[in-house]
């Protein structure tokens, strides 16, 4: 029996089992087999052979945006009209059969966004190379789900569906546990608060299932067991996302106000081009991108190019940018100098801790490093005369 059987007979089990106190223990061991069984699917072939190639793109700019979506829902023309970058369009399904790059520049700074293939489901399974697509979305800073605003609305659902299985979590925390395994001592389960949803049997049958034996377990809020899973399994990856509700030209005034507020949603129209300027706004505000202008001493900040910080690569503390600037700035670091909204008064001091803000505008200062043998530097600010002047060498007399 191959792992797609396995897994098909472990929903079918799941879902003519009735959920009560009495089956808890035995769905939590079934989810934690269908989790296994998953992340095998999902791993890469062992076996010899060529095998269907995946979208291999480079990462640029500074975040990267994923476009995903059922076929014909107009992504190939939200990517040229935010990017120019030319996708080809047609009015059949499957036009676009590989990742097509561009970049969205916006507020000085370089957004890449990505044309992937229409997904159907199945995906996770690998039809119509959904592994190859759900692969690219978890390389993506944020996702944008493309829908058709006059399509029923549990096409959110089933998109939604196929990314959990394959272990992307849209807009969700990670759950706040401590997990680590360790090779003597047995199982340790404490909780900071108390648990509703586990108790310590269902936790251990968990732990059974993934043949865990000695391991230490601190649940600092209140999770599920799906949570618990996502912990042991540790190859989630949690993304923001957009719901993008397209052709809403074709819809009424009282659907495109309901659609705007629903949560993580936007209302737009690639034909009309509506509301593309708020998609952007809304692009960069969940992105939640930081500009920081560098300034030498005694001249003025650098406006032209910023660099940019982002909590997803690195954080937005002052070691970040240390790091984005060059690798050993932060061993030469001594302070810095900081004007903004994250400093309390202007110029302010502070560490390689200092959280920066958007717009702020920073001095680094560096330490003064001793080349020479004798503990100065490549010029001598002291003389190497004596001090005393019994001590300086005397000149023989002049002959006249």
């Amino acid at each position: 029996m191959g792992i797609l059987e396995k897994i098909k007979e472990i929903e079918a089990e799941m879902a003519r089992t009735q959920k009560n106190k009495a089956t808890e223990y035995h769905l939590g061991q079934l989810k934690a087999r269908l989790a296994k069984l998953r992340t095998e699917l999902q791993a890469p072939s062992t076996k010899g052979g060529g095998g269907e190639g995946g979208f291999e793109v480079q990462k640029y700019g500074d975040g990267r945006v994923a476009l995903i979506g059922f076929p014909s829902v107009g992504k190939s023309s939200l990517l040229t009209l935010l990017t120019g970058t030319e996708s080809e369009a047609a009015a059949y399904e499957f036009t676009t059969l590989t990742c097509i790059p561009g970049v969205i520049h916006y507020n000085d700074s370089k957004i890449q966004l990505l044309d992937l293939p229409g997904i159907i489901e199945g995906a996770a399974e690998g039809k119509g190379r959904g592994r190859q697509v759900i692969a690219v979305c978890k390389s993506a800073d944020l996702l944008l789900m493309v829908l058709d605003a006059t399509k029923p609305l549990y096409h959110k659902q089933i998109l939604t569906r196929e990314l959990e299985a394959v272990g992307i979590r849209l807009n969700r925390q990670p759950p706040n546990i401590y997990f680590k395994k360790r090779k003597t001592g047995g199982i340790s389960i404490n909780s900071t608060i108390p648990l509703t949803n586990l108790d310590d049997k269902l936790i251990q049958r968990v732990l059974q299932e993934y043949k865990l034996h000695n391991c230490e377990l601190l649940f600092k809020e209140d999770c599920t067991v799906d949570d618990l899973i996502d912990v042991i399994e540790g190859n989630r990856r949690y993304i923001k996302c957009l719901y993008v509700y397209n052709k809403v030209d074709m819809c009424s005034l009282e659907e495109v106000d309901e659609i705007a507020r629903w949560p993580n949603s936007i209302p737009i129209s690639c034909s009309l081009k509506l509301n593309l300027g708020g998609l952007l706004e809304r692009i960069w505000d969940m992105m939640a991108l930081v500009r920081v202008y560098t300034k030498k001493v005694g001249a003025k900040p650098d406006f032209a190019e910023p660099v940019v910080l982002t909590s997803d690569r690195g954080g937005t503390t002052l070691e970040a940018l240390c790091r984005q600037i060059h690798n050993s700035m932060v061993q030469q670091f001594k302070y810095a100098l900081v004007w903004g909204t994250s400093s309390k008064h202007y110029p302010q001091r502070c560490g390689l801790s200092h959280q920066l803000e958007d717009e702020d505008v920073v001095q680094i200062v560096k330490k003064k490093v001793n080349t020479g043998e004798d503990g100065r530097g490549r010029f001598k600010t002291t003389s190497d005369k004596p001090l005393r002047i019994a001590d300086r060498e005397k000149k023989p007399t002049l002959k006249t």
